[in-house]
């Protein structure tokens, strides 16, 4: 409290410079009078309503006592008056402001915290979200015809690979690309594939001599293969597609100069690439620094496109935008990959 004296008034003020007392005469008696009304220091008890009540009845208590004296108590006595409701006013003003802070404020974080909740997803919300997330894998800058494309994004939008690295065969384009298991592409090449045009195999023609094969029987079975590395009965490493029917993945054979294996890989034309017993030749760097490290200590998925129907028909695979995931397959694969043929 601070204290100033107005001619023959005191005066009392608080720590904001508002008037808490006026008295008439000394300060001992202006300050006895503050403690006996339950006033401190700091303004703290009950200030506002206390100090509205005791301005009516001050005015009241002096128009009553001082009316009849001299002219230099009437005097006194206006002026403190007047220093009252001029305090009254302080008051009234203090308060409306300290009501228009506390309201701007309420309503400032009323509407803050309506904002963050508007902008808030709810769980549920936030899970729906994800599942509308479409996936698609990705091929880099290697150039994909659109069926290889429509199925790679359906294998990593619907999780068709079980987190498993992946092949996709185009034989319309000759053409393989191997994926990591999040469907981002680990490297691409071209193949010889089957001699005869077709997707399906010959019943029993795994377990024929290649000599008794005729050309129409030649073909590369179109469908989804669980592959995992081997050895075929030379002891070359190779990617097992389908055991039953002696189809593999593996570096291109080179044994036959009359095929001119080597030359047709190099060709930008499709017809030439199709010349093997129905398994999948590749260029041998590409099976040692591509399809081996990608299956090494782990199965995997080969996807080999038809090319007399459509991949809907072969794979029930969905365009990712319709988002319309079918049941995923399954297919087991020995847990020791035995030696087989598989090498034409």
């Amino acid at each position: 409290m601070k204290e100033c004296v107005l001619g023959s008034l005191a005066v009392l003020l608080d720590v904001r410079n508002l008037p808490i007392r006026i008295g008439y005469g000394s300060l001992e008696t202006v300050y006895a009078a503050a403690r006996s009304a339950g006033l401190n220091s700091c303004g703290k008890d009950n200030y506002m309503t206390t100090k509205k009540k005791k301005i009516g009845v001050r005015l009241l208590a002096m128009l009553r006592h001082r009316c009849s004296g001299s002219v230099h108590s009437i005097a006194a006595t206006m002026a403190e008056v007047i220093f009252l409701v001029l305090m009254s006013a302080s008051l009234i003003s203090y308060q409306a402001h300290a009501v228009d802070d506390v309201t701007q404020l309420f309503n400032s974080s009323r509407s803050l915290y309506a904002q963050e909740g508007s902008a808030a997803p709810s769980a549920t919300e936030s899970e729906s979200a994800a599942a509308n997330h479409l996936k698609r894998a990705n091929f880099e800058q290697e150039r994909a015809s659109h069926e290889a494309r429509h199925v790679a994004d359906w294998v990593v939008d619907s999780g068709d690979n079980l987190r498993m690295p992946f092949v996709i065969v185009d034989k319309t384009n000759a053409k393989v690309f191997v994926f990591n298991p999040d469907g981002r592409l680990h490297g691409a090449a071209s193949a010889l594939l089957g001699l005869a045009l077709g997707d399906e195999a010959v019943p029993g023609i795994g377990k024929r001599k290649l000599s008794s094969i005729r050309p129409e029987e030649r073909t590369t079975p179109a469908g989804r293969f669980v592959a995992a590395l081997g050895r075929n009965l030379y002891g070359k490493e190779i990617l097992w597609v389908d055991y039953d029917g002696a189809i593999s993945l593996h570096p291109v054979v080179t044994a036959n100069l009359k095929e001119r294996r080597l030359e047709r890989l190099a060709t930008s034309t499709t017809h030439d690439k199709r010349i093997s017993y129905g398994c999948i030749n590749v260029p041998a760097k590409f099976f040692q620094n591509v399809v081996r490290p990608a299956f090494t200590g782990t199965n995997g998925i080969v996807y080999v496109l038809p090319e007399t129907r459509t991949a809907r028909e072969v794979f029930t695979s969905y365009d990712v935008e319709e988002r319309t995931p079918p049941e995923t397959a399954s297919q087991t694969v020995p847990a020791q990959v035995p030696s087989g043929t598989a090498w034409h």
